[in-house]
């Protein structure tokens, strides 16, 4: 391992070892609490942009897969583990972490207190950083930092949406044939709108019954109007993503056009917050953002624990056109809104959570009802 400098934009400087990719990097750095799926995470495309400080301190132990991938490729800059274990022990596993992170280019950090890190973004929120393994002086780090774009600044729902136009194929995972279910035909088609989506969500789409194509971000909402209009398809999904969801206008006059019709929309995670923008409501930016899988969320009495990433939040009053349908009990913000007079819902947090939690699974079973 070599020594890896970072700096952080509150003036912080340190010293640590490095795995995975070398090089410099700038992103905005974030914890997540999640005890288990490191890999799930840091291939998640919401993270693009971003450095992940993991509160796990053991990250490694199990190896990586194929399977476990969310995405095509990890999107995020970098990773900060206390401690790396370089062997695993797994039955799944075909490699390491530090592999699958060379592979990626995505900067690996170890041998640092993450107890500190957490602490301080904590109380003092998300911030920029700058991680490099070949620059070691706190100035020209800071010169750097400085002169980078933020992560408001730049549009990467442009770099994790898919290009083309797909048909998912697959469901589920099966942990009798350890193997993803293969999709079946449906008579109920759903378009999903990749901003950044994640494989999982994509197949339990699939598993609640549905036929999912997937387009890409620059969509044009007449062309899905017709199809609905066409009885082509029965309803849209709109993803997760990374970023700030202000800075996506050409997105949000799209999705403007399918709310003012008909057509049944479901929406998770940054899809929850374009529904919010594109009726007028404003998201805004929450001091430390929410990442992890131990959330409690309130439904209607019952307490569900989820999985949550993100950093922007709907404002309290969407309570003039929407039903919040649930609630976050450690900061008691908006997780889940149904809009009047609408088939139109969406969530925060993230049901399709793999490994887990699985409690708020019941969501797409839910979407498919409505789909016409």
């Amino acid at each position: 391992m070599q020594k890896v400098w970072i700096y952080l934009e509150n003036g912080t400087f340190l010293e640590a070892k490095s795995f995975g990719a070398t090089g410099t990097s700038v992103g905005e750095i974030v914890f997540n609490t999640s005890l288990t799926g490191y890999q799930e995470i840091i291939s998640d495309p919401s993270y693009a942009g971003q450095f992940i400080t993991f509160t796990m301190p053991e990250i490694g132990n199990v190896g990586v897969n194929d399977n476990d991938m969310e995405s095509r490729k990890c999107h995020c800059k970098g990773v900060l583990v206390r401690n790396y274990h370089s062997e695993y022990s797994n039955y799944r596993a075909q490699n390491d972490l530090d592999s699958l992170l060379k592979e990626h280019g995505v900067l690996g950090i170890c041998d640092i207190d993450t107890r500190y890190l957490t602490k301080m973004i904590r109380d003092e929120g998300a911030m920029m950083m700058i991680a490099s393994t070949e620059i070691s002086c706190k100035d020209e780090l800071a010169k750097q930092l400085a002169a980078s774009p933020r992560i408001e600044d730049i549009n990467y729902i442009e770099i994790v949406s898919t290009k083309e136009s797909y048909v998912h194929k697959s469901g589920a995972w099966n942990h009798s044939i350890k193997a993803y279910n293969k999709a079946v035909m449906s008579d109920k088609k759903v378009v999903v709108i990749d901003f950044g989506v994640k494989r999982n969500i994509l197949n339990e789409l699939v598993n609640s019954g549905l036929e999912v194509e997937v387009v890409p971000s620059t969509f044009k909402a007449d062309d899905l109007i017709a199809r609905f209009e066409a009885k082509e398809i029965g309803g849209v999904f709109l993803s997760n993503g990374p970023g700030d969801p202000l800075t996506l206008i050409a997105e949000k006059e799209q999705v403007q056009k399918l709310v003012k019709t008909d057509i049944p929309i479901f929406a998770i995670c940054l899809g929850h917050q374009m529904l919010s923008i594109a009726h007028g409501y404003d998201t805004y930016k929450l001091k430390f953002g929410q990442h992890g899988g131990n959330h409690p969320v309130a439904n209607n009495g019952v307490v569900e624990i989820t999985a949550q990433n993100h950093n922007y939040n709907v404002p309290d009053n969407i309570i003039e056109i929407a039903d919040v349908t649930h609630l976050n009990l450690f900061d008691n913000t908006i997780e889940g809104v149904k809009y009047k007079n609408k088939e139109i819902f969406s969530v925060q947090h993230h049901p399709e959570a793999s490994p887990g939690p699985h409690e708020s699974k019941y969501i797409f079973a839910e979407f498919a009802k409505i789909v016409k």
